[in-house]
């Protein structure tokens, strides 16, 4: 089995910074691609930001050159640095992953989910 848990999200003020993470556990081979989503209420779910093992990175119009996505191999976590964050950003941002584990072929997997709220 793979769990993805998310941490970090919160209340911000606008123009105010989180770093959300994710860490990745349980009977992984290899981890290829990971990304952040997220879904604000009525909308659909968003692909925010995705990383690949070789580090190349891919943003949403909306977000790029304020958050920064990365990731640590060696702890199995991808990171959200958000920055200059707006009323806008509000949602549940969710982790995903391309997990190959030791008994399965690739396939992708989700976090549960943690919320952001950018308010005054």
């Amino acid at each position: 089995q793979v769990q993805l848990v998310e941490s970090g999200g919160g209340l911000v003020q606008p123009g105010g910074s989180l770093r959300l993470s994710c860490a990745a556990s349980g009977s992984i081979f290899s981890i290829y691609t990971m990304a952040w989503f997220r879904q604000a209420p009525g909308k659909q779910r968003e692909l925010v930001a995705d990383i690949t093992r070789g580090g190349r990175t891919n943003y949403a119009d909306s977000v790029k050159g304020r958050f920064t996505i990365s990731r640590d191999d060696a702890k199995n976590t991808v990171y959200l640095q958000m920055t200059s964050l707006k009323p806008e950003d509000t949602a549940v941002y969710y982790c995903n992953a391309d997990i190959r584990t030791v008994i399965a072929n690739m396939r992708d997997y989700w976090g549960q989910g943690t919320q952001v709220t950018v308010t005054s």
